[in-house]
């Protein structure tokens, strides 16, 4: 897929990703690189006791897919020089291992910045089962290049 730049970034726009299946060693690896080892992410007995079928993704780790997913896409990997942060992320539902999720990412809002070249985009991420059931959703501001003058 060619690059997305600034002028390609059109709200309303929807792009959904190709499944990725979750699988345990996803949540173990997830909780060695980073020594968040809660139980209801490690333990089945106690994520059981907690309400859940057995161990779930860390909520974490679901918003980091987005970004894992949207890396897939391979249409933002020159255009988008850094990430400004999230805003309104919610978990509404627990992952486990052996679900599907996907992508659907939303172009939301844009805006031209004070330095020429680049502009402020606003895209909406959901992280989605197969079922449809939104795992992780939330708004994320990056700064996007201007499609440059040779492309």
């Amino acid at each position: 897929m060619p690059q997305l730049w600034y002028e390609d970034f059109v709200p309303g726009t929807i792009m959904n990703s190709a499944p990725r299946r979750i699988e345990l060693a996803d949540i173990d690896a997830y909780a060695r690189l980073t020594g968040e080892a809660h139980p209801v992410h490690m333990d089945d007995a106690f994520a059981r006791a907690a309400g859940f079928p057995g161990r779930i993704t860390h909520g974490l780790f679901n918003l980091a897919l987005i970004e894992g997913l949207k890396a897939t896409f391979g249409c933002f990997e020159r255009s988008v020089i850094a990430s400004l942060g999230w805003n309104d992320v919610k978990f509404p539902a627990p992952l486990l291992p052996g679900e599907e999720v996907h992508l659907r990412l939303e172009f939301v809002d844009r805006r031209p910045t004070r330095t020429p070249g680049r502009g402020l985009a606003t895209e909406r991420g959901f992280l989605v089962k197969s079922d449809g059931t939104v795992v992780v959703s939330g708004d994320h501001v990056i700064l996007l290049l201007n499609r440059p003058e040779d492309e």
